[in-house]
C-alpha cells in the first residue's frame, strides 16, 4: 500500500461468495482495517463491486453509480423461492419458444418496471431483513416498487436458457426482472447466472486505483478564498464560490477536497471535508 491509506477501486466478486466475506479477503490482501463496498451482490452473483479504503468509504453516496449493467441467464421452467439457482425446488419442461417472442417480451420491460421485490432480499420489513424472515418461515409482504429499465439487449437463447443484458436504475432486482420475463413467456423461471458488468462509471480494471474526483456525482466548484478556510472548517458563504447556485459541489484543492452543499437559504454546509487526495 502507498503512504496514503485512502483507495477507491473496482474488484470482481466471484460466484458463491458473500459480499462481506469477499471484502474480508480484500482487507487481508491489502492489509487494511477500514474498508467498505457499495451495492451488495447476491452470493451466487459475480462481478463489479466498488471498494473503498480509509476516508474514501465516506464517498459511496456521492459516486456516479447509475445506471447499472447486468448480464444474466434465465432458466425457463426452474422454480425457486429465491428466484435463483441457490433454491431450485423443481424444473418443469417448457416447450421451445420463438426467438422473436423472447425479444419482444424483453423489450416490453424498457421504461418503468413495477414489481414486488423478492422475499429473499435485503429489503426491511418492520426493521428486519426480508431474507431473515423468509428463511425463518415467516410470512413476508413487501410493497411494490417501481424501477427504471433503461435498456435490455437479447444475447442468445439455448433452450431452456435465455441470456440478456439490462441497464437499470438504482435498486432494481434482476431476479424480479427474470421472474417477470418468465411469467410473460408463460412459465416459471429462475436465474442460473448473474454478473454485474458496470455500476455507473465503475467497471472492473484489475483493481486499479481510481481518481475519486473523476467518480463523484457533485460537479466541481472553485473556492475563491484561502484553502485554509476549509482546512480549518470556517463558515463559508455562497459568494466565496465560483458557482453560487444551490446544490451539491465538489471543491478540489491540490492535496485534499471537500463536498459542500449550497442551500437555497444561502447557507453553506460541509458534507465532507479534508478528504486527502492520494497518488498511486
Amino acid at each position: 500500500m502507498p503512504d496514503c491509506a485512502n483507495r477507491l477501486f473496482v474488484a470482481r466478486k466471484p460466484m458463491f461468495v458473500g459480499s462481506n466475506a469477499f471484502l474480508s479477503r480484500l482487507k487481508r490482501r491489502y492489509g487494511v482495517k477500514k474498508a467498505g463496498f457499495s451495492g451488495t451482490l447476491d452470493p451466487f452473483a459475480c462481478g463489479v463491486l466498488v471498494i473503498a479504503f480509509g476516508q474514501y468509504t465516506k464517498l459511496f453516496r456521492f459516486l456516479k453509480k447509475t445506471p447499472k449493467t447486468y448480464r444474466t441467464t434465465l432458466w425457463l421452467g426452474a422454480q425457486s423461492p429465491t428466484l435463483d439457482i441457490e433454491g431450485i425446488t423443481r424444473v418443469d419442461p417448457v416447450d421451445p419458444l420463438p426467438r422473436a417472442r423472447i425479444e419482444e417480451a424483453l423489450q416490453s420491460f424498457v421504461g418503468d418496471f413495477t414489481y414486488t421485490p423478492p422475499r429473499f432480499s435485503a429489503k426491511k420489513v418492520a426493521g428486519r431483513r426480508a431474507y431473515d424472515l423468509a428463511r425463518g418461515g415467516e410470512a413476508v409482504e413487501l410493497p411494490t416498487v417501481t424501477s427504471r429499465i433503461h435498456a435490455v439487449r437479447f444475447l442468445h437463447y439455448r433452450h431452456p436458457f435465455v441470456t440478456f443484458e439490462a441497464d437499470v436504475g438504482e435498486g432494481t432486482y434482476i431476479r424480479s426482472l427474470g421472474e417477470a420475463l418468465a411469467e410473460k413467456l408463460g412459465c416459471a423461471g429462475s436465474l442460473s447466472y448473474l454478473e454485474r458488468l458496470r455500476e455507473g462509471v465503475f467497471a472492473y480494471a484489475h483493481e486499479k486505483p481510481l481518481d475519486p474526483l473523476a467518480c463523484l456525482e457533485p460537479p466541481p466548484n472553485r473556492y475563491l478564498g484561502d484553502p485554509d478556510d476549509l482546512m480549518l472548517g470556517k463558515k463559508l458563504r455562497p459568494a466565496d464560490f465560483e458557482q453560487q447556485e444551490p446544490g451539491l459541489y465538489t471543491v478540489p484543492f491540490e492535496q485534499f477536497f471537500a463536498i459542500i452543499e449550497i442551500e437555497k437559504s444561502g447557507r453553506v454546509d460541509y458534507l465532507l471535508n479534508k478528504v486527502k487526495l492520494c497518488s498511486f
